[in-house]
C-alpha cells in the first residue's frame, strides 16, 4: 500500500505547481480567460498547501529515508511555492489601491497617441480617468511625481530611449518634435501588457521636465506594478542624468 500512497502524495505538490505555471501561460496563449486562470491559481494554492500538510503527516507516520525523503521534501517545496505565489499576490493586492493608471502628473498626465490603436480591444480605455484614481494615487503613491533634469530635452530624449531599451520595453513611438516616447511592457508569466508614455518639456535654464504615465490594458487593480515600473524607470534614469528634483 505504501508503494501506492507515496507516489500520490508526492505528485500533489508537483501537479499544483505545474498547473499554477500553466494558468499563466494558458492565459497568455489565449487558452484560458482571465477569470479561469485566476480560478486555477486559487485551486493550485489550495492543493499546494494541502500537499504540504499531507507530506508532514506522512513523514511523521512512515518516517521515510533516503530517496523517498528527498522526493517528499521537493514535493513539499513545490506545494509551498504553489501556495505562496497566489497568496503573496493576494496580500499585495490588499495593501495597494484598486487602480491601474499611474502618472507623475495627475493634473496634466501625458496622453497616449501611438499606443491608442494597440489598446483598441483592451477593457481599460487609454484616457486618464482622474477623480478617484487621482485621489488614491495621491494617498498611496505620494513619491510618484514629475522630475526636472539639468540636461536639455534633446539629451534627455536620447537617454530615455536607452533606458527603455535596457528595461526590456517595446518602443512603440519616439517623437522628438512632440517630446513624447511610448512603449509597452509585457509581463513574463501572464503576458499582461502595460503601456507607458513619457513626456519631455523644456524647463527653466534649458532644463527638462519629465512626466511618465504607466497604465494596464486589463484588470482593475495592477497590484502596484505600474507605480513600481515608474520608480524603476526613474531610478535608472537618475543614474544617467543630473536630477534637480
Amino acid at each position: 500500500m505504501n508503494k501506492v500512497i507515496l507516489p500520490i502524495i508526492s505528485l500533489v505538490g508537483f501537479i499544483s505547481l505545474l498547473l499554477l505555471y500553466l494558468a499563466g501561460t494558458g492565459f497568455r496563449s489565449g487558452t484560458f480567460e482571465l477569470g479561469q486562470a485566476f480560478n486555477i491559481m486559487r485551486y493550485c494554492a489550495y492543493g499546494g498547501i494541502a500537499s504540504v500538510g499531507v507530506v508532514i503527516f506522512y513523514l511523521l507516520w512512515q518516517r521515510p529515508q533516503g530517496i523517498q525523503l528527498a522526493v517528499l521534501f521537493v514535493s513539499a517545496l513545490a506545494g509551498l511555492t504553489a501556495f505562496y505565489l497566489p497568496y503573496r499576490q493576494q496580500q499585495i493586492a490588499a495593501t495597494v489601491p484598486p487602480i491601474h493608471d499611474i502618472t507623475t502628473n495627475i493634473s496634466n498626465p501625458p496622453q497616449f497617441v501611438a499606443v491608442v490603436p494597440l489598446r483598441a480591444s483592451a477593457p481599460n480605455p487609454p484616457e486618464y480617468l482622474g477623480g478617484e484614481t487621482a485621489q488614491l494615487q495621491r494617498q498611496f503613491y505620494p513619491d510618484i511625481m514629475s522630475r526636472v533634469y539639468v540636461q536639455p530635452p534633446q539629451e534627455v530624449f536620447a537617454i530615455v530611449g536607452e533606458v527603455i531599451s535596457e528595461m526590456g520595453w517595446e518602443l512603440v513611438d519616439a517623437n522628438m518634435a512632440d517630446g513624447r516616447l511610448e512603449a509597452t511592457d509585457t509581463t513574463q508569466w501572464f503576458g499582461f501588457k502595460d503601456d507607458v508614455v513619457i513626456r519631455l518639456e523644456a524647463g527653466p535654464a534649458n532644463s527638462t521636465v519629465l512626466d511618465i504615465r504607466s497604465k494596464s490594458r486589463i484588470g482593475r487593480s495592477d497590484i502596484g506594478v505600474n507605480a513600481n515600473r515608474i520608480r524603476a524607470f526613474t531610478a535608472a534614469l537618475n543614474e544617467k542624468l543630473m536630477v534637480i528634483n
